[in-house]
């Protein structure tokens, strides 16, 4: 009895003060110290706090020893781990409330916080094994204690940590249910208790040195933040994307609301996260999440200009970082412009793409009640940002519109947005150096001029609309070289091929609205050729692109070339058909090249009868060609001999 009083007396006092001391100097070396270890030594700080950590164990086991507790914690550690939300022994902790621990069991809990520590030590420096087993250690240690606003910290802490471990072996099941425990100790305690919790680090305070109530709030609500952001990712690797966005949402959110975020990855994770609403339509959340990103990567600090005298290579480093991430928010952006587009596209079009004047009018007598209902699906959105960028989100969304275009002049307004992005993406990710990047920003500037072209009613303008898209792809594309690039070259042949396909049905529908193709002037069928000519070449290119060395077509085309390719022969061969020429010999010429094609789509077809279902439509056109284009040359053969 008098050896016990000795080492409680002793460890309250100038022992317990060693203990604090020693616990500080290993938090110092772990945090701040080992940011300056070199780079054949790493770890160096980190092995000195480790040392620190087992120094402390030994001498809380010292004490725990005197005072007659058991050891049971190391038993079994290697085990593979089965955690499910608050299982029978957590229903056990929880169900003796909320009042404080006993003595042994906040013992067992600074055993508990030593193991973890030292857990997160091993796993910090590469060795995984030993830090599960710690992180297990402190596992065993809480099964003595119960819940409580002394320890609930810690209970989250570990098993965040056991989530991380486990996620990072794609054991993604394993992790989850470690995650999800964390999560319900979190809500029960609130729901239960809710004041500020014991940090873990206060176990090993000197009493001048505990946190505030405000602080310990602080540290126990990002703990649950880490806990939802594991959370998100493990959602994520499982399929389930819609919780796995809702958790992302909210991590983004607390992050905000803690002050605990980086400036630019966390607009750069909000601008990640739109892209999941755009792609489900729902367009309100994704122009917050891009209006917030735009605005919270604005106090990342402005882009120092280029004057420095003597710029430091880090300062370089940051701006450049800086510039880039902006410019990736920025082509997030052109992405909303660009599906809000086709998307309105989609709801408007009717079964020949044309713009349904119909289910427009009916679509405008319904905006005004969607238009009602929009501030009410805003309440029911998480919105972001506080007191001081809140005003500023809101600002950067009232730019753009998140509703449906319903005419020209609404999609216009979203098409200039949307090129205003494209112009700030380009300033960063330009041809020299960024070529892919740049290439598909183009791309993108194309598609938005598509998209708007089909709300645009007057001919003459939306053939010039497809005029800037030749004029943006058609360098670049004779430009690139084939060896390096074949892939994005025979998009940008396609699409060059299509758009000028397009010009030359615009083209034709004006000449049919004004007048019949015998009184064309000179000036009209030389554009109307020029078109067909262009589209014709930009065809055979993508269908070249195909061949061997030798030049010859391959005997059976590769899956992701296959339906192009058999589009392109079927394109090709009509083009072909509606050149117009005055001479008999050109006729005859073009109706060849003509059947030839419409040929090769027939026969390649039954040579590889699983084609048939990629071109079902071109098929059928081809084959009825096939049968009428001969009767149409024998014809005009016969006027060449009668004239002769």
């Amino acid at each position: 009895m008098t050896q016990k009083k000795t080492n409680m007396a002793s460890l309250r006092s100038d022992e317990w003060r060693a203990i604090c001391d020693k616990f500080t100097n290993a938090q110092n070396l772990t945090e701040i110290q080992s940011r300056n270890d070199q780079e054949n030594d790493p770890f160096r700080s980190k092995y000195k706090a480790r040392e620190l950590l087992r120094e402390i164990y030994c001498s809380l086991k010292s004490f725990e020893a005197g005072d007659g507790e058991e050891n049971t914690a190391g038993e079994g550690s290697n085990q593979r781990p089965t955690e499910q939300p608050v299982d029978g022994q957590l229903e056990d902790a929880f169900a003796q409330g909320f009042s404080g621990d006993s003595p042994a069991g906040m013992r067992a809990a600074k055993l508990g916080a030593v193991e973890y520590y030292l857990g997160v030590n091993h796993i910090d420096t590469e060795e995984l094994s030993a830090g599960q087993e710690h992180l297990m250690n402190c596992m065993k240690l809480l099964e003595r204690c119960k819940v409580s606003s002394e320890n609930v910290s810690l209970f989250i802490h570990v098993r965040n940590q056991l989530g991380i471990l486990w996620a990072g072996r794609d054991e993604t099941e394993t992790a989850q249910g470690f995650l999800e425990t964390a999560e319900s100790i979190y809500q029960r305690y609130m729901k239960e208790d809710g004041s500020p919790p014991t940090d873990m680090t206060e176990y090993f305070s000197a009493e001048e040195n505990l946190l505030t109530h405000q602080e310990r709030t602080k540290k126990f609500e990002l703990a649950y933040t880490h806990t939802m952001y594991y959370l998100a990712q493990v959602y994520q690797n499982l399929g389930q994307t819609e919780r796995a966005a809702t958790y992302c949402h909210s991590t983004l959110q607390r992050q905000l609301q803690l002050n605990q975020f980086n400036p630019i990855e966390w607009a750069l994770n909000a601008a990640t996260l739109s892209q999941y609403y755009i792609t489900k339509g729902r367009y309100m959340e994704g122009r917050h999440c891009l209006a917030a990103a735009t605005a919270i990567s604005g106090l990342a600090g402005d882009v120092p200009s280029e004057a420095a005298a003597q710029e430091s290579e880090t300062e370089s480093e940051r701006r450049e970082h800086l510039t880039q991430k902006r410019a990736e928010i920025a082509r997030c952006w052109i992405k909303y412009c660009l599906n809000l587009l086709q998307d309105a596209k989609k709801l408007l079009e009717d079964n020949i793409g044309e713009l349904d004047t119909d289910r427009q009018d009916e679509l405008k007598r319904a905006r005004r009640r969607e238009e009602e209902e929009e501030e009410k699906g805003r309440k029911s959105t998480l919105l972001f940002g506080s007191e001081d960028t809140f005003d500023s989100i809101i600002g950067v969304e009232e730019k753009v519109s998140c509703l449906l275009p319903l005419d020209f002049t609404e999609a216009r307004a979203v098409f200039l947005e949307g090129q205003n992005y494209v112009t700030q993406a380009k300033d960063y990710f330009q041809m020299d150096g960024y070529v892919t990047d740049h290439i598909e920003i183009l791309q993108d500037h194309s598609a938005l001029f598509l998209a708007l072209a089909f709300f645009e009613e007057d001919l003459e303008r939306r053939c010039k609309m497809h005029k800037r898209r030749v004029d943006m792809l058609e360098p670049i594309c004779n430009d690139l070289n084939s060896q390096y690039y074949l892939l994005i070259r025979r998009q940008m042949m396609f699409e060059l091929a299509e758009t000028y396909n397009e010009m030359m049905d615009l083209k034709l529908t004006l000449v049919n609205r004004q007048s019949d193709t015998e009184s064309l002037d000179s000036h009209t069928i030389k554009k109307f050729n020029h078109l067909c000519s262009s589209s014709a070449k930009f065809y055979q290119m993508f269908l070249d692109s195909t061949c061997s060395p030798e030049g010859k077509s391959p005997e059976h085309l590769e899956e992701e070339v296959l339906r192009p390719a058999l589009v392109a022969r079927f394109r090709v061969a009509r083009l072909h058909s509606k050149l117009i020429s005055s001479l008999p010999t050109v006729q005859l010429d073009n109706l060849n090249k003509s059947l030839d094609n419409y040929k090769y789509v027939v026969q390649y077809c039954d040579t590889h009868p699983e084609a048939a279902a990629t071109v079902e439509t071109e098929l059928e056109l081809s084959r009825e060609m096939v049968g009428l284009l001969p009767l149409k040359i024998n014809r005009l053969k016969a006027r060449m001999t009668a004239n002769n």
